[in-house]
């Protein structure tokens, strides 16, 4: 039986009832639309409460940053026109470009940058370690802020220009000043993008305008820095969470481009001679698992490191990945063939150790009472995390509680540090762009500062000293040498398990040219033929 088309279902686009030139106007209309599907749903807008890169990439859409890496992972500037540093390191003054304009049509100010750069640095990892060494802020002019240091600082321009979750984007002042631990109410940026409330549904579709008053810079781009020429009038998110649909929506040229699609799928797109591959991200993504340090059983070490000796990376690379050219199985926690990679001790991650992990347990009294692991069932790259884990962490003497649920619930019920039997979690799973997992300090999984600590909130002050060390440390070879500490210290204590690197494209309609290499995808610069 003929299935009932996407087109008609989902977008209510012309049909053939319609007259040729009516038709012939949708068709040259739709080319300064784009369409594009990303790895998961939204419903949470505020990129500085959430790490969710759906929502990052939301963030760059409408905000814009004081600095940006480039395709070659070097910081550029992006919102300022010039920085002076001074003779001893401990003063950075920073100008901004001219034409920078809120979407309500106010000036962007150094009043707006300061609070801005705080509540982003009150969440962030790197933020957070920048804000230790921070003395004041002062206003200069309108456009001319200084940041005052304690003591030089070797990643100032590194965090400014962090590329990805949490990333320092720029908000209205009134805005920037809402509680780092509340979510804000506004969506208005200075980006090339505009968000459209009225017309935007969580869970059908986000849509957003070119800003017609944004400036680009004058060079050309470069990864998420240079010039953010926006080449449509309009974006649509759509949210279509199944995907098949999501395949059958690409070849139908119903959608411009999706994010992730599963790889299983590839295939199929790969035969559609309307659809490409297009290798937006070629550093990959690491797939990891975060226990809760602060209630049992994980708040005991041993407990922890049980689950560590479970881990076989190539399992969870084999149901979620499959194709081997898309997976690597590396025991690096700074992704292998980047300066800082170093391989794990014994095996670990690699081979597992089951009887050990029995060992361990009975030893550190684990009564039993399962481990309740949170699974996301609309995240098609992380589906399969989930069960593997369970069955894993079964053969090493655990019993464990998996519990079903949307990626938009779980990343809202990760925040809480209730009791698993209120409504709280012992372990989940996500993955991180390997842009952001380079070093010690840009690692959010290595924060070991309690209540300040990335979801699962582990303490380690050994840890922090480490981070901090690396932080201050300008010859290359210590620096490696440190963050080759900090992963020993990650493994000593059992902080969090980093189970394989993988690698995917996105698909785009052939008629879509522009996709930039970037850590995040992002939509200025796409054109539609």
């Amino acid at each position: 039986m003929e299935q009932p088309s996407i087109k008609r279902r989902t977008f209510g686009i012309l049909t053939g009832s319609a007259i040729v030139a009516g038709t012939t106007s949708a068709r040259a209309a739709d080319k300064k639309i784009l369409r594009f599907v990303q790895n998961g749903n939204m419903s949470i807008l505020d990129p500085i409460w959430t790490t969710a890169y759906v929502t990052r990439t939301h963030g760059y859409f409408i905000y814009d940053t004081l600095f940006s890496m480039d395709e070659h992972n070097a910081i550029k500037p992006q919102m300022v026109e010039k920085y002076e540093v001074s003779a001893d390191k401990t003063q950075w003054t920073f100008a901004l470009r001219d034409g920078l304009e809120w979407h309500d049509g106010k000036p962007v100010t150094a009043e707006d940058c300061i609070p801005s750069i705080k509540r982003w640095g009150a969440r962030d990892s790197m933020g957070l370690k920048l804000m230790e060494f921070v003395k004041d802020f002062k206003v200069v002019n309108d456009k001319t802020f200084t940041m005052i240091l304690k003591e030089p600082y070797g990643l100032v321009l590194e965090s400014l220009g962090k590329p990805s979750s949490n990333v320092p984007f720029m908000m209205p002042k009134r805005i920037a000043e809402t509680d780092p631990f509340k979510q804000i109410d506004s969506q208005i940026g200075s980006g090339p993008f505009i968000y459209v409330n009225a017309e935007s549904k969580p869970g059908e579709k986000h849509v957003y305008l070119k800003n017609p008053k944004y400036k680009p810079r004058n060079e050309p781009p470069s990864g998420l820095s240079g010039g953010k020429v926006v080449k449509v009038d309009r974006v649509e998110i759509i949210e279509m969470p199944d995907p098949q649909t999501q395949v059958n929506a690409i070849i139908a040229d119903e959608i411009d481009l999706i994010e992730q699609p599963p790889h299983d799928l590839l295939p199929i797109m790969k035969a559609d001679k309307g659809c490409k591959m297009v290798d937006w991200n070629p550093l990959g993504q690491q797939f990891i698992f975060r226990m809760n340090h602060v209630q049992p059983p994980f708040n005991n070490p041993k407990i922890r490191r049980a689950a560590l000796l479970c881990v076989r990376q190539e399992d969870y690379l084999k149901a979620t990945v499959g194709l081997p050219e898309y997976y690597k199985v590396s025991s690096a926690a700074f992704i292998s063939g980047t300066p800082n990679a170093f391989d794990s001790p014994d095996g670990l991650f690699i081979k597992p150790n089951f009887e050990e992990s029995k060992r361990l347990l009975k030893e550190a009294g684990y009564d039993g009472t399962p481990v309740v692991l949170m699974q996301s069932t609309t995240l098609p790259v992380l589906t399969n995390t989930a069960p593997v884990t369970k069955a894993l962490l079964e053969q090493g003497g655990f019993k464990v509680d998996m519990q079903s649920m949307d990626w938009q619930t779980l990343v809202t019920r990760r925040t809480k540090k209730d009791p698993p039997s209120k409504g709280g979690w012992n372990i989940f799973h996500t993955f991180t762009v390997a842009a952001d997992i380079l070093n010690p300090i840009s690692n959010t999984y290595m924060v070991a500062q309690g209540d300040k600590s990335w979801f699962g909130w582990p303490t380690d002050p050994q840890m922090e000293k480490l981070r901090d060390a690396y932080s201050k440390e300008t010859d290359p070879a210590k620096a490696k040498e440190l963050a080759h500490a900090v992963q020993n210290r990650a493994i000593e204590t059992s902080q969090y398990g980093w189970i394989g690197q993988w690698y995917g494209p996105g698909v785009a309609r052939k008629n879509i040219t522009g996709w930039l290499k970037a850590p995040v995808p992002v939509m200025w610069n796409v054109e539609k033929a």
